[in-house]
């Protein structure tokens, strides 16, 4: 039923694919300079008007190949008006689960963003500049998956972007699985460009500021080179939760049909920033002899409640520390020169800085911790200054509202790239050297020492009851700066070399060989060493190698209308092992207007670094002892208490594994591709891909189903458990760490289908009319892990991966642009569709996870956070052949995103899917000016 709605909704909608994506096939790597419209000569007009497709390492006249490519063209992107790499590759409908938005601040890789087609993680999608590998970011996603972070790549310089949606191993090698994605740069430029652009939210915050350059000299044909050099700079300011409406701004719930979450509650074992305290006799650990009171009077934005224990401050953190965007400072340059040789010879070198700075401001520390060392029955002692009972110990809830909160990230990324294009005799030939270096400077300011903390109490060092009077001495013993650097490298070697062969029916054979060395290192410093803070996951990630690796490519016309193309690559990787992946292809044109496609290869994936022998991570999820599973026995024992229903901080932890294999894939596509007409041109494309012994860490799920159903910990697991239940005390423990080693799970599989078309109009009064459509539906994706299959499309999982944004089963957008004169204007919807609230990888069930209820359970009835649709409209005008006006309008109808209690990535909505909604309404003016 939901298919058949998709088609027909498509159907209704046939004027076109959507937003910034084009139909029309690409022009990458290795001859960008025949992009430029330099005039052939007789002797070499055939080799000029060869391209190369991404996918293919060989040059071809006809760019439509077996793969399905699509190119996002710099008009394109200029219609579409987003700024960054990140956010035009990411709008894609393919990107799905595992995609890392770069608002998600509390993850382990925060201040970047990655793209996952097909749902397959980041680590599965290949991400090249100008066709060559580039560093990883320096810290891993969920201290496992390695990626390219595409903040990082100067969008003032892209030319195109072309997305191989089909699995590309027999080329590139490792990654690629799900795809590729290749940010070509332009080849050369001649002139002066500058931008200038402002913008603000209509509902408060975010003002941003962005400024390109652009200037280059010299033609090759005439003067033998080109130079050119391009900078770009972009701040954005932050966007605090108490500027947005409710609930989206308030941890208290209970006008939506939920909890109240605020701070200062001593059940859920959170203080406020005006602590309070609780009397429990002459020795340590005893029960309370008197009611709570407050340190001090409710003030700084707390409110005094009376409950049935004595009274607290409450307060709504959301409202007063949280953040729907932090302020980020990026810029960059990049410079390229070109010398042309002779016809046939040609080489550039490019050199390119890029640097990303995010400052993000997090919540007061809570003095309550369970991880990794528990705090929740911390006491403070007789006599402590910050103590009113005499002779007596006191438990205390606080948080620390005079250490300030805060991650840094300085992230610094510099490559250089020399390469060489000729032909000797009938062979063309590539050489070139890439040297990427990315390192980063990582602060995480205002996070507890648990031994600072332990002293601080034991001395009466840091006053609780009036915190203005500590020092910075005292604050800096409780709270140390923690400041490391990371890095990542990647220096790789290409030679390709490729010619004509012999003639088939339907023209001649082409084929094409290559090598290639690569250097690949990365170091993740130890986050959280020895457990020394609190409440802070535990990542450690080291490794170097050096692969190399041999492939080839044979095309061949069988028929006027029938094309053959068969590839393959082995590849060498040191203790892990050797792999060869071949791919075929198959293109039939019955008629000018019709083509039939399909891919059948073979990929795989090398275990990275966060996966090997000596690297392991440890993080936390927020879900409470009744979200995780356990039945009603082990509930009922603790008489359905905060302690089993509500959220607290659960830690999983993996470690690296020695023996993990490679993970393999088997994938094939089958499309059409139709033009009936010069103004519409479509295509539809099936996909299906199944990977075996994939890396995953072992199911915390099946672990906690277990121990909560027998009371036992399954083998290779290990658990920490919780303080007793301060109301069942004789009640079974809650764990607080789960973990075991990195395994290869069984397989996984999703399949689904892709749609673009594109229609364009040209009228007799000069009106030029542009309809692009984009939808990606997923039939399927499931994972078999230790013996279970667990199915995800259209629910909230994987919710481990990532941001736990979970896997909708329908994305699209469909743009339409007007064009009259110097006017045009772009209004482009963008549409992801609804997820029920459940997640298998952390149940294990498909029931409803969700338990911020007020009676603990599904805070909406019918569990299911619903679809979200928004539309921006961008527009420009050319005053003059030199200077152009821009503006735009983002979610123009100011549509709130759809309530998600479950995503941990932010507070009732997906960052990953709806941040457009959060910011609301968001407009930008710019003008653009050219010589």
């Amino acid at each position: 039923m939901i298919r058949n709605k998709l088609a027909l909704a498509l159907a209704g909608l046939l004027l076109g694919p959507a937003t910034s994506v084009t139909f029309a096939q690409g022009v990458p790597a290795g001859t960008q300079d025949q992009a430029q419209g330099q005039s052939p000569t007789s002797n070499n007009a055939k080799q000029l008007q060869t391209v190369t497709v991404t996918g293919s390492a060989l040059p071809r006249v006809d760019t439509e190949t077996p793969s399905p490519v699509t190119v996002i063209t710099a008009q394109d992107i200029a219609r579409s008006g987003f700024t960054s790499v990140s956010d035009v590759v990411r709008a894609v409908s393919a990107d799905n689960s595992g995609t890392i938005p770069p608002t998600f601040y509390a993850g382990f890789a925060t201040g970047s963003a990655g793209v996952a087609l097909r749902g397959l993680t980041v680590n599965s999608t290949l991400v090249l500049i100008d066709g060559k590998r580039a560093a990883s970011y320096p810290l891993v996603d969920d201290g496992i998956r390695s990626f390219v972070d595409l903040q990082t790549i100067p969008l003032a310089a892209v030319e195109r972007i072309e997305v191989l949606k089909d699995g590309a191993s027999s080329i590139y090698g490792s990654d690629a699985i799900a795809g590729v994605v290749n940010v070509i740069l332009k080849p050369g430029f001649e002139g002066i460009q500058a931008s200038a652009d402002i913008g603000d939210s209509q509902r408060g915050g975010g003002f941003t500021k962005k400024a390109t350059l652009l200037v280059g000299h010299g033609d090759l044909n005439t003067d033998h080179y080109n130079a050119y050099f391009s900078a770009e700079w972009e701040q954005d300011q932050a966007i605090p939760l108490r500027s947005r409406s409710y609930p989206f701004n308030s941890s208290n719930y209970t006008g939506i049909g939920g909890q109240d979450l605020r701070w200062g509650n001593p059940l859920n074992n959170q203080g406020s920033t005006i602590g309070s305290v609780t009397p429990a006799g002459p020795t340590p650990g005893g029960l309370a002899t008197g009611p709570t009171q407050p340190l001090g009077a409710c003030a700084g934005g707390t409110q005094l409640v009376t409950f049935a224990q004595g009274s607290y401050c409450a307060q709504d953190q959301q409202n007063q520390y949280g953040y729907a965007q932090q302020y980020t400072n990026r810029g960059g340059i990049y410079g390229r020169y070109t010398f042309k040789f002779s016809d046939t010879t040609k080489a550039y070198a490019s050199l390119s800085y890029y640097e990303s700075k995010l400052d993000a401001n997090g919540f007061p520390a809570q003095i309550q911790t369970s991880v990794p060392n528990n705090t929740n029955t911390i006491e403070l002692p007789p006599g402590n200054p910050s103590n009113p009972f005499p002779g007596q110990y006191a438990y205390i809830n606080y948080a620390f509202g005079d250490i300030p909160s805060q991650t840094i990230t300085d992230d610094h990324n510099l490559r250089a790239v020399l390469d060489l294009q000729g032909a000797w005799g009938d062979w063309n030939y590539e050489a070139s050297v890439a040297a990427n270096h990315q390192w980063m400077q990582y602060s995480n300011l205002g996070l507890l020492s648990y031994q600072g903390l332990l002293n601080a109490i034991a001395n009466g060092t840091y006053n609780f009851a009036n915190p203005s009077l500590n020092t910075a001495a005292v604050l800096n013993g409780v709270a140390p700066p923690n400041t490391v650097t990371d890095n990542a490298d990647m220096d790789v070697f290409d030679f390709t070399v490729n010619r004509e062969l012999f003639d088939l029916p339907g023209g001649a054979t082409g084929f094409a060989a290559g090598v290639q060395f690569r250097h690949e290192a990365q170091l993740e410093q130890p986050l959280n060493p020895g457990g020394i803070y609190q409440g802070l996951g535990s990542t450690n990630i080291v490794g170097s190698r050096n692969i190399s690796g041999i492939y080839g490519e044979f095309d061949a016309p069988l028929l006027d209308n029938l094309e053959a193309d068969v590839s393959g690559r082995f590849d060498h990787y040191p203790h892990v092992a050797n792999n060869f992946s071949p791919k075929v292809g198959l293109k039939w044109k019955p008629t000018d207007w019709l083509a039939v496609r399909g891919t059948y290869s073979k990929g795989f994936r090398a275990p990275q670094f966060g996966e090997s022998a000596g690297s392991y991570t440890a993080g936390f999820v927020n879900g409470s002892v009744e979200a995780q599973g356990a039945p009603d026995s082990f509930l009922a024992a603790h008489g359905y208490s905060n302690y089993v229903t509500v959220p607290y901080p659960l830690e999983e932890g993996s470690s690296g594994n020695p023996k993990l294999k490679p993970e393999k894939s088997d994938s094939f596509t089958f499309g059409v591709v139709v033009q009936p007409a010069s103004w519409l041109n479509a295509s539809l494309d099936y996909y299906n891909i199944k990977k075996s012994n994939v890396i995953v860490p072992a199911d915390p799920g099946v672990a906690l189903l277990n121990y909560y159903t027998n009371g036992t910990v399954l083998p290779g697991y290990t658990m920490v458990f919780d303080t007793p239940d301060p109301l069942h005390p004789n009640a079974p423990l809650r764990p607080v760490f789960v973990g075991a080693d990195y395994i290869n799970g069984n397989w996984l599989k999703t399949t689904g289908v892709d749609l673009d078309l594109r229609a364009h109009f040209e009228f007799s009064n000069g009106i030029k009319y542009i309809s692009e459509l984009q939808g990606t539906q997923i039939f399927q994706w499931k994972q078999d892990v230790a013996g279970q299959v667990e199915s995800y499309v259209g629910t909230q999982g994987p919710y481990n991966l990532s941001s736990g944004a979970g896997t909708p089963r329908t994305r699209g957008n469909w743009a339409n642009t007007i064009e009259y004169g110097p006017l045009s204007l772009t209004a482009t919807v963008y549409f992801t569709s609804h997820e029920y609230e459940s997640a298998q990888d952390v149940t294990g069930t498909t029931a409803c996870f969700d338990t911020l209820g007020a009676n603990g359970g599904p805070l909406a009835n019918n569990c299911t956070m619903a679809s979200f649709t928004y539309g921006n409209l961008v527009g420009s005008y050319n005053i003059n052949d030199h200077v152009t006006v821009t503006a735009s309008v983002d979610n123009v109808t100011d549509r709130k995103p759809p309530i998600d209690p479950l995503n941990y990535a932010a507070n009732l909505y997906n960052p990953t899917y709806a941040y457009a909604g959060i910011v609301g309404r968001f407009w930008n003016l710019g003008v653009k000016v050219k010589f």
